[in-house]
């Protein structure tokens, strides 16, 4: 079994879909950028949201939430990550492997770039708050385990996308309810944060099988290359 034959990350059976999803968040993205940049104050639509979410969090749901608060930071990123590469190594998925680290890098350094390029703020202290961090991560772990399960189980492309959307709608509802309730971020940070993990995953995914192919086919290339020097005669 040649490494050409090893599955991509990316199934061509969500290539279509994933890459439309992709275009429609990029511009979700861009769009409240746009609206918020160098905003310091909630929106209407944060308006709507944010006071009565805030107020009605209390102990033990409280608990929870600076639970899931804490998978996104330095920390608690760490150890998710570790754990599903662990998980990809055991599997024998090297490409998944950097799938998780590639994906949750690109994430989180989008949302943070974003950060500084747009400047919205929260709480009037500087804290920049546009797109949620937390939520670009915690929705491009899920993901990036939707689409390796989708592969590995070799399913469609209506139950693969179903299963790859349901993934980051579980995944940024639950951070994005923790960063709103914590104060931590206002909802359409959260909003861009889980658009921009849907908008660069099936991007990075894409990159990572195209960088493996073409090194295997190097790889592959070789032996030929070897055989046809040594039919050559000598002194040509």
């Amino acid at each position: 079994m040649t490494g050409r034959s090893a599955p991509g990350v990316l199934p061509p059976s969500l290539r279509g879909w994933l890459g439309v999803i992709a275009v429609l968040a990029a511009l979700v993205v861009v769009v409240l950028g746009v609206l918020y940049a160098g905003h310091g104050e909630p929106g209407r639509v944060d308006r709507w949201i944010i006071q009565p979410t805030a107020d009605s969090v209390r102990p033990p749901w409280r608990h929870v939430a600076l639970a899931l608060d804490f998978l996104g930071e330095p920390a608690g990123s760490a150890m998710l990550v570790g754990a599903v590469v662990t998980g990809c190594l055991v599997l024998r998925s090297p490409r998944g492997a950097v799938l998780v680290v590639a994906g949750a890098g690109t994430a989180v350094g989008t949302a943070t770039l974003l950060k500084h390029l747009v400047g919205r703020t929260i709480h009037g202290d500087g804290n920049l708050s546009y797109p949620s961090g937390h939520t670009a991560f915690f929705t491009a772990l899920a993901l990036v385990a939707a689409l390796l399960v989708t592969g590995r189980l070799g399913l469609g492309r209506t139950a693969g996308t179903s299963l790859v959307l349901a993934a980051a709608l579980l995944a940024g509802a639950a951070m994005g309810w923790a960063q709103v309730a914590l104060g931590a971020h206002y909802p359409t940070d959260v909003l861009g944060g889980w658009c921009t993990a849907l908008a660069v995953i099936p991007a990075t995914a894409w990159l990572v099988d195209r960088m493996a192919d073409r090194r295997v086919g190097r790889t592959d290339d070789r032996p030929a290359e070897r055989m046809a020097d040594a039919g050559r005669p000598e002194g040509r």
